[in-house]
């Protein structure tokens, strides 16, 4: 299976064939739909049969076991036979807004300078929880204006990639504490924000920073003694 949402991101139609449908779902020989993972959701998306019939994809996952990507459709939808052509078509908007959300979240971790213990997004959202150094506080009004001078900057974004080898000898690139990437594959993915960010990530992103708009920071939580919960939002 090809996985084109890493070759390009902004693909949105497909044609392929089914490989296998069952209870646990349906898999394709190549896929455009993100599975849910790293705190990006899932993507969703519409199936166009031969017959003028749609199915709806609801979800996207990745099997656990075979590293399959599997899409889910409705309890009801019928079962698809090996070899069937499909036109798989993505919900742009919707993954769009998830690419926007997902790059501000890099912005966010290069204007806060400290350990991320763990983050989420969805179309409207996305937060970082931060692991501060002792007696560091956070500034809402400069955090929100810190973010929208980098992308009012427009700097380009770009996939690079490196060894589980070299980044074991660049710890720095690291930021999430709760998850390791995968140091013993031959090639793992970062992102680069030209000038201003490298780091590993398995998400989809926009091209450049401008194009994630204004945001806002919605609110800062405390989740402990150390841990600090910043959420941002797109204003558009």
């Amino acid at each position: 299976m090809q996985e084109r949402f890493y070759i390009d991101p902004y693909q949105t139609t497909l044609q392929t064939t089914v490989m296998r449908h069952d209870d646990a779902g349906l898999v394709l020989g190549d896929t455009l739909c993100y599975p849910l993972g790293g705190g990006q959701p899932g993507d969703t998306a519409q199936l166009a049969l031969a017959d003028g019939g749609v199915l709806a994809i609801t979800d996207t996952r990745r099997d656990k076991a075979t590293r399959e990507i599997v899409h889910l459709l409705a309890a009801d939808a019928p079962r698809l036979a090996e070899g069937t052509a499909v036109t798989l078509t993505l919900d742009w908007a919707r993954r769009h807004r998830h690419m926007r959300v997902h790059t501000c979240l890099h912005l966010l971790s290069v204007v806060i300078k400290a350990g991320v213990t763990g983050g989420n997004l969805t179309t409207e959202s996305g937060r970082l929880d931060f692991d501060l150094p002792e007696g560091m506080e956070l500034d809402r009004e400069f955090i929100e204006s810190e973010l929208n001078r980098l992308i009012s900057e427009d700097h380009p974004v770009a996939v690079q990639m490196t060894s589980g080898a070299a980044l074991k000898r660049q710890p720095e690139l690291i930021k999430t504490m709760s998850v390791t990437p995968p140091l013993e594959l031959p090639e793992i993915r970062l992102i680069a924000i030209e000038g201003i960010d490298l780091q590993p990530c398995g998400g989809t992103h926009v091209q450049r920073t401008g194009e994630i708009g204004a945001v806002t920071v919605k609110k800062i939580e405390s989740k402990g003694a150390r841990n600090k919960r910043v959420v941002l939002a797109l204003l558009d």
